[in-house]
């Protein structure tokens, strides 16, 4: 207990330098969300002076943390989407895998700042809005939609990443019903997963079907049971569809789901549907958690009588 004592004592002082140094180098760009839960953010810019592209990185330092876990981490970019957000996440994996044990976030920082020149050279003027969390829709919804930082928690939105055993197979995927609602098009995509590598993998497969990879968003939640700390690994991503990604793993909390990922992929057909598209999406979410056993239809849970019942468990086969 002694030596794990001085092992998380060592962390914290750890990061407190790291975060002494980041707040000198970076400046105004360094926020501090809550200092007390190791909670920061950074504003990152492709060009300090003119920037075209912006992204902020959002960050929860673990106990453990540089010593034996990663950082736990969030990109807010409303133009980041589908490969080139998988692509960037892991590049940051890569990185952390090669300077395991080291301070990582400086160079994390760099390698997001690099991404953001590159991409800006790549596309020339880029026009983004000026809060890079808004969709076109966002403009006519309420303030209450748009990120709370101080909100943030492990089980959040935010990336996870460990060490998972290479020569796994993709899981089987499953695609729902679209609903098409003035000229929006709505479809989702479910997968049983165990490890957060699956899902990592079930994107990149997703994303190798282009009418999938062309989507305006593809939002996705998902939740792993932990056997052994009788704990549940859950994420999301809006993937630009403000409050989506939450709103979705809200609904899979709710219904009590787990071992399970559901992708909605959105088309948007150029008419604002206001808060509707939240309906629609966790409709598509329910929808196919229906089809695929995971929970009850709404008759089924009327013939119970209303009572809370477990919801069924989908196994790996």
């Amino acid at each position: 207990m002694t030596d794990m004592n001085q092992e998380n004592e060592g962390d914290l002082q750890s990061q407190i330098e790291e975060v002494e140094a980041l707040s000198s180098i970076y400046g105004d760009e360094w926020c501090v969300i809550d200092e007390a839960s190791r909670i920061f953010c950074i504003k990152i810019s492709d060009d300090m002076e003119e920037p075209k592209l912006t992204a902020c990185l959002q960050i929860i330092l673990p106990p453990d943390y540089p010593s034996d876990a990663p950082p736990i981490y969030q990109i807010n970019a409303g133009w980041l989407r589908g490969p080139e957000r998988a692509k960037l996440a892991s590049s940051l994996e890569d990185l952390y895998v090669e300077h395991a044990g080291e301070s990582i976030l400086y160079m994390w920082v760099e390698k997001i700042r690099e991404f953001l020149t590159e991409k800006s050279k790549d596309s020339g003027t880029v026009n983004q809005p000026e809060n890079v969390n808004l969709t076109a829709e966002d403009l006519d919804e309420d303030a209450d939609d748009l990120p709370d930082f101080s909100g943030l928690r492990q089980n959040d939105s935010l990336h996870h990443f460990t060490d998972h055993p290479h020569g796994e197979e993709t899981p089987p995927m499953k695609h729902g019903v679209c609903i098409t609602d003035r000229r929006s098009t709505f479809q989702p995509h479910l997968a049983p997963v165990v490890t957060p590598r699956q899902v990592k993998m079930v994107l990149e497969k997703l994303y190798e079907n282009k009418k999938v990879a062309s989507a305006t968003h593809n939002i996705y939640a998902y939740r792993i049971f932990c056997e052994d700390k009788q704990s549940f690994l859950q994420d999301c991503e809006d993937d630009g569809e403000t409050a989506a990604g939450g709103r979705l793993l809200h609904l899979l909390q709710i219904l009590d789901v787990r071992n399970v990922m559901v992708v909605v992929s959105r088309w948007y057909g150029g008419i604002l549907l206001g808060p509707d598209r939240f309906k629609h999406i966790n409709n598509c979410a329910r929808n196919i958690l229906v089809e695929e056993g995971y929970t009850a239809t709404t008759e089924e849970s009327a013939k119970s009588g209303g009572k809370s019942k477990r919801p069924k468990t989908k196994r790996m086969k």
